[in-house]
Parts: C-alpha cells; sequence; structure tokens
C-alpha cells in the first residue's frame, strides 16, 4: 500500500496572481488520485487524517537556523510580503510548511511500523532549495533535508535522490561535508540557481558523497536513465543506505514552463521503477513534492510515478529518447569513472 499526503484544506500558502508555484499544484495532483488506475493502492483517508501533524521546532533546528525560523514564523498583516524575487511568505504559509515537513516525518514513522510500503508527499512550499538561514526559489522550509537530518540523528545512512529539473542547492550545502548523506542530482545545466556542477563532489569528511549530473537543454529520458543507472546506482549501492528520499520534481517534463527538457510522464514512471529496484526494503522510501509547473503534466506525471511505485503498467505518455545529452552522458560517465578508480587507488 501507498500512503500519500496532497490535504489542499491544510494549504493555507498563498502566493500572487500568476505565480508558478500555487495552490493549483495540489489540487492537480488530488485530481490524479482519483485515477481508478491508482486509486484503490492508496492508504484510506482516514488513516491519513489520524497521521497528520506539523514538523516541530526541535525538527527543524536540526537544518536551519534559529533566526532564520523567527524570521518566517513571525505574524504578518496584510497579504504577504516577498524573501526574494521569487519566494513569497503569506500569513498562512508557515503553517502550511510546517504541514507539509510534518508529513515527511509522519511518513518515517508510519513506513517505520510497516503501515505501508511507500509514502509521497504531496504538499507545498516545495523545499530542495531552502538553505540553513535563508529561503530561495519558491522554497522556505527544506523538507527533504529536515527529514533526512532527522534519520541520521537516529543513527542511519540516507540516500537523497534528486530529480527535479533544478538542482538543490539548499540540500546539497546543508550536507556537503556530512558522511551519512549521499546526494544525488539529475538537473538540467544551465540553470536556476546555477549551481551542481559535475565537479562538485562533497567536503574533506564526504569526498564522492555529492554525485551531480547536469545534463543540457532538451535532454530525453534515455539520456536521465542512463546517467541514473550507470553513475548514480553504483554510487548509492556502494553507499548502502538505510533510507532513501526522493525530491521528486516534476519540472522536467517537455511542457513545463520554467525548464527545457524533453521528459514525458512515462519517464517518470521508468524512473521510478528505477528507484524501486534499487533496494528491497520498500518501508523505507519516501517521496517529496518539488517543482512541476505545467498542471496537466504535473497530474499525469505524478500519476505515472504512484503507478510505478504499485507496480501498475500506466504510462499517460510514452517515454522519450534522442534528445540532447549524449555527449554529456558521456563526459559524465568518464569522469564519475575517473574519480571512482582515483578513490579506489588511494592509499
Amino acid at each position: 500500500m501507498l500512503l500519500v499526503f496532497a490535504e489542499s484544506s491544510l494549504d493555507n500558502h498563498i502566493t500572487p496572481n500568476g505565480h508558478p508555484e500555487s495552490r493549483s499544484r495540489i489540487n492537480a495532483i488530488e485530481r490524479a488520485l482519483k485515477y481508478p488506475q491508482i486509486a484503490d493502492a492508496l492508504v484510506d483517508q482516514s488513516v491519513i487524517q489520524s497521521l497528520l501533524r506539523k514538523a516541530t521546532l526541535e525538527d527543524l533546528l536540526l537544518v536551519h537556523s534559529g533566526t532564520y525560523l523567527n524570521q518566517i514564523s513571525a505574524p504578518l498583516t496584510g497579504a504577504g510580503n516577498s524573501l526574494d524575487p521569487d519566494t513569497w511568505l503569506s500569513p498562512g504559509s508557515y503553517e502550511t510548511a510546517l504541514y507539509c515537513c510534518g508529513a515527511g516525518i509522519s511518513s518515517i514513522e508510519a513506513l517505520s511500523s510497516g503501515l505501508a510500503d511507500y509514502a509521497f508527499v504531496a504538499q507545498r512550499p516545495p523545499g530542495h532549495h531552502a538553505r540553513v538561514s535563508n529561503a530561495m526559489g519558491f522554497c522556505l522550509i527544506n523538507n527533504v533535508a529536515v527529514c533526512a537530518a532527522k534519520l541520521v540523528s537516529q543513527g542511519n545512512k540516507v540516500a537523497i535522490i534528486d530529480w527535479d529539473v533544478h538542482h538543490g542547492n539548499g540540500t546539497q550545502e546543508i550536507f556537503w561535508n556530512n558522511p551519512n548523506v549521499l546526494y544525488v542530482s539529475v538537473h538540467q545545466s544551465p540553470l536556476y540557481p546555477h549551481t551542481g556542477m559535475m565537479d562538485e563532489i562533497g567536503g574533506k569528511d564526504a569526498t564522492g558523497l555529492n554525485v551531480n549530473l547536469p545534463l543540457p537543454s532538451g535532454s530525453t529520458g534515455d539520456r536521465v536513465r542512463c546517467v541514473l543507472e550507470t553513475i548514480a546506482t553504483p554510487s548509492i549501492e556502494k553507499f548502502a543506505p538505510d533510507w532513501i528520499l526522493v525530491s521528486a520534481g516534476f519540472d522536467a517534463h517537455r511542457d513545463d514552463p520554467l525548464a527545457t527538457m524533453g521528459l514525458t510522464a512515462g519517464d517518470y514512471y521508468d524512473m521510478t521503477r528505477w528507484i524501486v529496484s534499487l533496494t528491497s526494503i520498500k518501508q523505507r522510501t519516501i517521496f517529496f513534492l518539488e517543482g512541476g509547473y505545467n498542471l496537466k503534466a504535473l497530474e499525469s506525471s505524478f500519476a505515472a510515478c504512484i503507478a510505478a511505485l504499485e507496480d501498475i503498467d500506466f504510462r499517460p505518455e510514452p517515454a522519450s529518447s534522442g534528445g540532447n545529452g549524449q555527449a554529456q552522458v558521456a563526459t559524465l560517465t568518464r569522469f564519475h569513472a575517473h574519480f571512482l578508480h582515483e578513490t579506489k587507488s588511494a592509499p
């Protein structure tokens, strides 16, 4: 069974009209959850309601500074204010972010108890750009980082796989020198936030545990799958994580307005099946919604991802192939093969 948090009734994070990161994204997720192909695989809604909780200040302080949390939790008057050119804070934003992060923590507890096979936190706002002391790129709380830090504090090793089209600079920064967290990101480059180069491999205590797989505009699903299977898989298997957390953005879809990649819903099905193949401990994999701003593409891609988790053959679109990225795949393969060789040869 699959545990999915997608509660638009808890969503009071209001962004200005025309902002791509809006409540309508959760409405698209809720429509997908009604697809007959996947509806029967979901944990009952009454169970979801019993698990709803807010993240605590103690949870958030595992990642974020107290000064920053005081800033975004302070009472607001009026419609809200902009924290940066992209990121909006409304009177209900902080509480909404607490519920989003709390869903991740509830997922840890639920999967640990065997309540479900997988969990998907399909709440907002997204999180992977949020840094220790500031908001960024639509993100207030780094949900995946808080949950990873909590798991590490309990003695676990965590692999974070980030397939959002934008590099998760906040997550990379937070775990840059942490030997208990492996961060793998496949993303479009160049693109906001202009981080995530392949030679960013981690700090002195975590060298090789930051694996960036930047691909050019127009790359298709076959290129993404190739770098995941040939580069990411050996890194993950060598690291041997206890948990896998996925920053699941759907904005590499070819119809997304904020990027220019060439993926389809079928590619997200295949990428999810790759995740499933990584571990036999199904109860220890949690997905977190990041980007995805074309509502129809988000709806179909999320549905394909959920179907893949339950091994239901449902691809709203065929997988893509034959686009850009072949030369970059070769470059990434050579770089990581060389780096692996140098690591093995070190005294």
